[in-house]
């Protein structure tokens, strides 16, 4: 036990025997500066130096931009520019698919494949059917007969519109309406809510002309049918027609879901076009 006694005392007195570090001019001898020592104290201040570089560096690294001189790291702004590109590329990609879609969808009517129907027949046989009453010598009370039924019937068109449709439509699916066609809100359809993957059928005869992803509207397909008239279908789950495709009345086309950004729910979107405007569904279709 002496002789641990005695190492740790001369271990001890080395660690705090005290020295003299003095700083002299070399030409005069002159005594600059004196500073006392000892190993103990050159540990310590050592090791509280190394302590607080280690900590400067660390939060030099993590808390200023000086990291991104660092080989292996990259600015933040810089990767959050990427992520934003690859966004709008991806969204652009999908705008242009759809674009390119839509113009294949009009080389059909353009090049005069599909031919819309036209009324100049029609028109025709309208001014063949003036009648002229010097030929007929009418007699007063015929002609005011005659002009009392044509007054009746003038508008017969405007008023009595589901009674002229040549074309009988098969409602697309049975469910509760959930909102009404309404132009003033510019909501130029009707919404038809039901469970997801309930089938969606042609309201008739008629070909694809648009089948694709849409990014508002998710999966929409479109139907061009007789008398110049488009059906639309939008927030599809999955659509079982391609363009190009024809299909029957009551063909089954897609499947109820809530695709695209702007839907709420599981729901069908229907939309019903004539000539370019859009019409009241509920006055051809029941969806009850």
């Amino acid at each position: 036990m002496g002789k641990k006694d005695k190492k740790k005392d001369k271990l001890k007195k080395r660690l705090t025997d005290k020295y003299r570090l003095v700083v002299l001019n070399e030409n005069t001898f002159e005594e600059r500066f004196s500073l006392k020592l000892s190993r103990l104290n050159v540990f310590v201040l050592g090791g509280v130096f190394s302590i607080l570089l280690i900590a400067v560096t660390t939060v030099l690294i993590a808390f200023t931009p000086i990291k991104e001189y660092i080989p292996g790291y990259s600015s933040s702004q810089l990767k959050a520019d990427a992520v934003k590109l690859t966004f709008e590329a991806d969204s652009l990609k999908i705008k242009l698919a759809v674009l390119e879609n839509y113009t294949k969808a009009l080389i059909p009517v353009l090049t005069g494949e599909i031919e819309a129907e036209s009324i100049d027949s029609i028109q025709t046989k309208a001014r063949q059917r003036v009648i002229n009453e010097s030929l007929l010598n009418a007699s007063k009370e015929d002609s005011l007969f005659r002009e009392k039924i044509e007054s009746e019937n003038r508008f017969a068109i405007q008023q009595n519109t589901n009674s002229n449709v040549k074309i009988v439509f098969f409602a697309p699916l049975s469910g509760t309406v959930s909102q009404n066609f309404d132009s003033n809100s510019k909501h130029f359809a009707v919404d038809i809510v039901a469970k997801t993957g309930t089938p969606i059928k042609a309201i008739a005869d008629g070909t694809v002309i648009f089948s694709d992803w849409n990014t508002e509207t998710g999966y929409v397909i479109l139907l061009k049918h007789s008398n110049d008239y488009i059906s639309v279908y939008k927030h599809n789950g999955n659509l079982l027609k391609q363009q190009g495709d024809f299909v029957k009345s009551g063909e089954v086309i897609a499947t109820v879901g809530s695709t695209g950004e702007l839907t709420t729910g599981a729901h069908l979107h229907f939309e019903l076009w004539s000539g370019g405007y859009a019409v009241n569904p509920t006055n051809f279709i029941d969806f009850k």
